[in-house]
Formats: C-alpha cells, structure tokens, sequence
C-alpha cells in the first residue's frame, strides 16, 4: 500500500507484513511522511496507528513519483523546500539517499549528502568486491573508505553483494585476499554483517567506514554478525608482516611503526602482502604499494609517490635502500 509493489527487495524495503487489513514493507512504513511512532511496537503497526497509515496513503495517492511517474509516492525529499517524492524502491534508480537509522531521512538526487573525502579512484582501479572497474572519478554509484581512501566499492555491491561469474573469479586469482574477502562478501557485508561486525574490507576500520556509509545510504541492521565471529576475525585478520625476500627491520617482520622506515605498507590491491618502507625502497611520499602478484607476473611490486608520481620499484633487500 505504501509503495505499490507486490514484490520488493527485502534488503532496501524490509519484511512484508499484513495486519489490520493493511498490507506493507517495514521500511516503507519508517519513511513514509508524517508517520509517528508510539514508543509501544506492540502498538498497532510495529508502533504505527492503523489509522495513521490508512491517512497517509490517502495523502500520497495525490504525490506522483518523480522516478517511475506513478501516484502514491509516501516519500517526500528532506531538504525544506523540495516537494521532489518517490517510492522506496525507486529511491536506488532515482539516484536518491535513504538514512536507514534515527528519523529515517530521504533525500533527492539534488540535495542528496555526498562524499567529504578527497579522494579519486586512479586509473584502473577495480571494486573490491566484485572486482569491475569503478571508473575514474567519484560519483553516487561509487564509495570510498574514508579511512584508508583505497578501498572504492560499487553502491550495489557494498549493501547486497554480488555473485562472482567464473570468468571473474580466474581473473582475479593472483589476488588472493580479494578473493578472501570476495567470499565473506558474496552475500552482502553490510545486510549481514550488523552494525557491530561492518568494517572496511581492506583497512579494517570500524568507526569512520560505517558511520559514512550509514549517512550515505547503505542500510547497515543494528544487530550482532549473523555468522560465527570467531571464523570471521580470522577471515578478516589484517596481514601484519613484512613480505621482503630479505626484510631488513632489526625488530623482525612484524615491527609496524606508524610512520619512518618500519611503517609496514599493505598491497593496495590484495592486502594479503605487506612490506616495511625500508625493505622495499619506498619513500616517505610513497602513498600506495602493490606486491608482485599484483603488480603482474612479469613486473616488480610497484609504488605511486604522492608527490612524484607513479613509480616501480622491486622489494630490494639492500642494507643501502632509501628511506
């Protein structure tokens, strides 16, 4: 009745439910306007008057979505002033950004919240989860961690997940904790993992990588990780040594300063290798490295400087190696 779909996503619209002669999708009724909800979920529906709904889809049978063109948009744009209103399954191709927390705000393609990191995918730069291109600037079907700035994923593939195709997966098979974190991910990390086990697939940050993926829209459920979390802290282990054929560092291959010749540098690829600064002849400017897997068959690991500009170096083992 809310968004007239007799069938929708349940990871975008939530549970189907009937009651009181009302048929809806859980999340349609958290965002359809001027809806309250009593503190009592017992009440009614999940905490909503019957009545309450049954005014409300009067209301939005005179509202035509701006995505579909179809009346019964209970859906109206956040930003004061706007009278732009859509279905919740529309939201996604209307370009429009769904806050599944709190007050439950939308917005429209225009005054929908954007990105505050500066970053821009380089060239080549694939998702990390289903492993196609992510093209070479940010737009609203592409995020960024914010954390590290390395990680980009497709908008799709971060909130449900994909399924790999076999060509993609023998294409992808010298990156080996891609395909690690592919497999964690096939069924959408953020529907299953709860707000309590989401964290950026290659960093593994856990503050700012769900907190600005929850303003961006990707539905994240307040709950514990539905798999065993023992299983996946292995998964997810960080690599935390160096991988240098001849590692130079007097504190051994797991010393990982935070800065200097020891910070410990993970594959911008893979993440499955790492290398101190020193053992590899990678400057204080270099921002990103690739272990030779990734790098290809036939060429050293390479590096891209901040400041100089794309680099190659191999994982030296000389004492002589620049800092």
């Amino acid at each position: 009745m809310l968004c007239h779909r007799a069938e929708a996503d349940p990871d975008i619209c939530g549970r189907k439910l009937q009651k009181h002669g009302l048929c809806f999708h859980e999340f349609c009724l958290f965002f359809a306007n001027g809806l309250c909800q009593h503190r009592v979920e017992e009440l009614g529906l999940l905490g909503f008057l019957p009545e309450d709904v049954r005014r409300t889809v009067d209301w939005a049978a005179q509202k035509h979505c701006f995505v579909c063109g179809e009346s019964g948009a209970t859906i109206t744009c956040w930003e004061t002033g706007c009278e732009r209103s859509f279905h919740l399954p529309c939201a996604m191709e209307g370009g429009c950004v769904t806050q599944f927390f709190f007050q439950y705000r939308s917005f429209c393609w225009e005054h929908r919240p954007e990105q505050a990191v500066e970053a821009a995918p380089e060239a080549n730069t694939t998702c990390l989860i289903c492993l196609e291109p992510v093209g070479d600037k940010k737009t609203h079907g592409i995020l960024v961690c914010p954390a590290c700035k390395h990680a980009w994923f497709h908008r799709g593939c971060i909130q449900v997940g994909v399924l790999l195709s076999p060509q993609a997966t023998a294409g992808a098979q010298h990156r080996r904790a891609s395909l690690r974190l592919l497999i964690f991910l096939l069924q959408g990390q953020a529907v299953r993992d709860g707000i309590a086990g989401f964290r950026c697939p290659l960093c593994r940050d856990r503050d700012a990588f769900p907190s600005e993926m929850l303003t961006m829209g990707i539905r994240i459920p307040f709950s514990l990780p539905s798999r065993d979390s023992h299983a996946d802290e292995a998964l997810l282990a960080r690599h935390s040594r160096c991988d240098a054929s001849g590692c130079l560092c007097p504190g051994g291959r797991q010393q990982a300063d935070g800065e200097g010749p020891w910070e410990l540098l993970l594959c911008s690829s893979c993440a499955a290798e790492g290398t101190h600064r020193h053992c590899s002849s990678l400057s204080s400017s270099t921002a990103s490295w690739e272990c030779d897997s990734c790098a290809g068959p036939s060429t050293a690991s390479s590096a891209t400087s901040e400041l100089a500009g794309p680099s190659t170096t191999g994982q030296a083992a000389s004492a002589s190696s620049s800092t």
